[in-house]
């Protein structure tokens, strides 16, 4: 267990998930992948745009880039010098 509490194990994937995923071809697997990253760069882009209702669509673009960078884009949208 780590300082959170929770338990952490090597498993990363399931059996069953992993034979799905080998039966998709490679193309399937990343379209799959940017699906995902759509869905949650819509849900940041959601919660940014509840926290923040009056700021424009290109301070909420950068808003959502700084976080689904994790900071590597800074608040005027370039790549942060932190990063």
């Amino acid at each position: 267990m780590n300082s959170t509490g929770r338990e952490f194990t090597d498993e990363v994937l399931s059996d069953e998930m992993a034979a799905i995923l080998r039966q998709k071809t490679p193309a399937e697997r990343l379209e799959m992948m940017f699906a995902m990253w759509r869905f949650a760069r819509d849900l940041v882009r959601s919660n940014v745009r509840s926290m923040y209702p009056d700021i424009t669509d290109e301070q909420l673009t950068i808003k959502v880039a700084m976080r689904m960078s994790h900071g590597a884009v800074g608040p005027d949208g370039r790549p942060s010098q932190n990063a």
